[in-house]
């Protein structure tokens, strides 16, 4: 077996096989459920000469550390937040999230969702309206 890839035993009565998820899926999987909570602005991929670098929807498992076992599985999520939310909560909704799809979606049971804040995402200029001093 790679050390890529778990496995899941077919719980039916008869034996249809094994069920191989690779760890890449559960990274995906756990990267998805945490951009989705309102309050993340993304995943970072490291702290990088450090300047954390933010990644978008495309690359969904970056920011995302799995430990796969046979019946386990524990994530570590590096994530950027939105400038003005209270950290704690969006940290807790995150958890909550990637525990309830990956043991929904594969039937591991996770025994930790480490979420470790790297930046916070401040507005961009574009944003806001320039404010005049003389009217």
């Amino acid at each position: 077996m790679d050390n890529n890839e778990i496995t899941v035993n077919h719980q039916k009565e008869n034996d249809l096989g094994t069920i191989r998820i690779a760890d890449e899926v559960v990274a995906i999987i756990a990267g998805l459920a945490a951009t989705e909570v309102e309050g993340v602005a993304g995943m970072s991929g490291g702290i990088a000469g450090g300047i954390a670098e933010m990644l978008g929807r495309k690359n969904l498992s970056k920011g995302v550390k799995v430990e796969v076992g046979e019946k386990e599985a524990a994530v570590d999520l590096y994530v950027i937040m939105k400038f003005g939310v209270r950290i704690p909560d969006v940290a807790l909704k995150i958890q909550e999230s990637v525990k309830k799809a990956i043991e929904n979606m594969t039937g591991l049971k996770v025994v930790e969702v480490n979420v470790h804040v790297q930046g916070i995402a401040f507005p961009s200029a574009e944003n806001k309206e320039e404010e005049h001093r003389v009217r």
